[in-house]
């Protein structure tokens, strides 16, 4: 579907769009989904949208303090989208919901299980491995442990977004005993 031109009911779409994912999502995952990917809010104005509706209570970010906050939609918000969300056309509310749908765990993923490598003095690398506790900005879960190389670094890396949960349920069930 375009473009939109009213901001209104622009303002309307990032909120539906961040009820329907029910993840927080960064300011880069938001101008991805609405602008990059679906073309349902020019890029710009998708950006000043964000603001404005931080501003008026409507989202509120998390992870302040880390170098890119997930933004979530508040009860403000919620009321909001519950008032006015007939506003935004019912083909695009279909839209919105089949991509949200089709989409939520690719994106859970890029956000919450995070993967990262250092080359260090003795030629292997140092891979730190962590799943973000969503509505926090601290890790759930921490795996450090070096690769023999970087090709093998790169190959964990990428796997751990697949794997993640089956690896902290797995350490959890054996390591947690339940009462």
């Amino acid at each position: 579907m375009n473009i939109s031109s009213d901001s209104t009911t622009n303002k309307l779409i990032l909120l539906y769009v961040l009820e329907k994912i029910e993840i927080p999502l960064s300011e880069n995952s938001i101008l991805d989904i609405c602008s990059s990917r679906n073309n349902w809010i020019n890029y710009m104005e998708c950006k000043e949208i964000l603001y404005q509706l931080k501003d008026v209570s409507f989202i509120y970010p998390l992870d302040q303090n880390e170098s890119e906050a997930r933004y979530y939609l508040t009860m403000e918000g919620r009321d909001c989208l519950s008032n006015f969300y007939r506003r935004i056309p019912l083909q695009m509310r279909e839209e919105i919901a089949e991509f949200t749908k089709q989409n939520r765990l690719a994106f859970k993923r890029s956000q919450e299980y995070l993967a990262d490598y250092e080359k260090i003095d003795d030629g292997s690398y140092n891979l730190n491995m962590r799943i973000r506790s969503p509505f926090a900005n601290e890790p759930m879960f921490q795996l450090e442990f070096r690769a023999p190389s970087r090709e093998s670094a790169i190959n964990a890396c990428k796997l751990w977004r697949e794997k993640a949960p089956l690896i902290y349920e797995s350490v959890y069930e054996n390591l947690i005993e339940e009462e």
